[in-house]
Formats: structure tokens, sequence, C-alpha cells
């Protein structure tokens, strides 16, 4: 499996007044094509400020962000803007999606951006959507889709231009328990297909029925991951 996140040294410190905050404490981690990594710790551990650091949302961090083998620059946002588009998609707890144009729209206009033609965005958008289950709902706006319906649509927005890592920030917290299911299997979907997906989120009982990475963080430091404690030795039976 090839690599599509690593950081090293990441850290992120915000002044508040007289005092420097450090909100990342150096964080050193390494996410591979095919891997699902759930991201857990309690508010203010630091999992929002990681996502937007690796997610190249916000400066001002220090260390080493490398997506898909490219090193980000610290001081060159057009680069991070390039970087950002080809190698990441987004999906957030708020769907963010156009209000005023369909579940297809949602899904067409990023790729425009990417220099598609219309007739290969909507051929595209379409075959996203309707593998999600929605093809019923293509020309429906987000008011009349449910709330998982409006997720599954920014999931296929977050995925039309084929990101190397998809970025999830508490995807499931707005949605009932069904909904949730169902967007989790979703993610375990995708990721079958190679995409390698990190999500934050607090939904414990779904991730301990999963087979997810699991790495906790707490006061901007990662305190436990599953993949490093499965290749500890197991010590011997006394």
């Amino acid at each position: 499996m090839s690599e599509v996140l690593a950081t090293r040294g990441l850290r992120r410190t915000f002044e508040q007044g007289s005092q420097k905050i450090e909100v990342l404490r150096g964080i050193d981690l390494t996410i591979a094509s095919g891997e699902i990594v759930a991201l857990l710790g309690p508010s203010g551990s630091g999992k929002s400020t990681f996502l937007q650091a690796v997610g190249l949302l916000e400066g001002g961090f220090t260390g080493s962000i490398r997506l898909g083998g490219h090193e980000a620059p610290q001081n060159d946002r057009a680069e991070q803007t390039r970087l950002r588009r080809e190698m990441l998609g987004f999906v957030y707890q708020f769907h963010h999606l156009l209000p005023d144009f369909s579940a297809l729209e949602n899904v067409i206009l990023p790729q425009l951006i990417r220099d598609r033609t219309p007739e290969e965005a909507q051929a595209r958008a379409t075959e996203l959507l309707t593998s999600l289950g929605l093809a019923h709902r293509l020309e429906h706006r987000p008011a009349k889709l449910s709330g998982g319906e409006q997720q599954r649509v920014a999931i296929a927005r977050a995925l039309v231009n084929d990101p190397v890592l998809l970025i999830a920030d508490e995807p499931t917290g707005n949605l009932d328990e069904r909904a949730t299911r169902g967007i989790f299997q979703l993610l375990r979907d995708i990721n079958a297909s190679g995409t390698a997906v990190l999500m934050a989120t607090h939904n414990l009982e779904l991730v301990r029925r999963s087979d997810y990475r699991v790495i906790e963080m707490n006061r901007g430091q990662i305190v436990f991951d599953s993949a490093e404690a499965a290749s500890q030795p197991v010590p011997p039976a006394v």
C-alpha cells in the first residue's frame, strides 16, 4: 500500500492575549491507501485542528505534511490549493450543499473547476450518485432530501474528483442511528475501492463494531494507535 498522508513533528500554536496555546504538539502519523482511520478524542483534544492542518485549510503549522508523496509547502498557498484540490475530498457534519442547486448539480460543479467538460461532469456525477443509491434523487434540491441523502450527496461531491484521501469531520453528527449506520457502511465501501479515509467521530459504538484503525488524541498528541498496538509482540504466557 502506498502512502497517502504523512505528518512529522506537526505543531500548531495559537496566541491568546499574552499566552501561547499549543494545540498540536508534534504529531507523527502515516496513513496508507486502503486504510480507514477513526480519529477519537474529547473536545479540545486537537482533532479538528489536526484535520484542518492536514487538509491544508489553515496555515500556521510547523513540521511536515506530505500528501500522496508531495510535500505541502507552508508558505505557498497556491501550491497548497493545488494539492488540496487534486488529493483531498472533504465531508463535514453539516453537508454545506448549495441549496439552489439539485443533487446532480452539486456534484457537477466541483468537476468544472478541474476543467472537465459539462458532459463529462454530468456523466460522472450521475454514475457516482447512482452508485450511492440516489438515482431517483438526482434532480432534487437539498431541502427535498433526507439528512442521510444529503450526506450521501456531500460524499459524492467529495469523491467526484478521485481524491487519494477523504477527510470526514463528524460526518454523522446530525444523523439518526439508521442513517449513521448507512454512512459508516458507505465509508467502508468507499475504502474498499482504495480511497483512504480519515474520520473524526464520537460514535464509539460503531467504531468498536468496525475494523477501522483507531487513533486517539488528547491534549494535542496521539496517545493511542491501534496499528502500533497490534504490531507489539505478545508477551509470553507465564
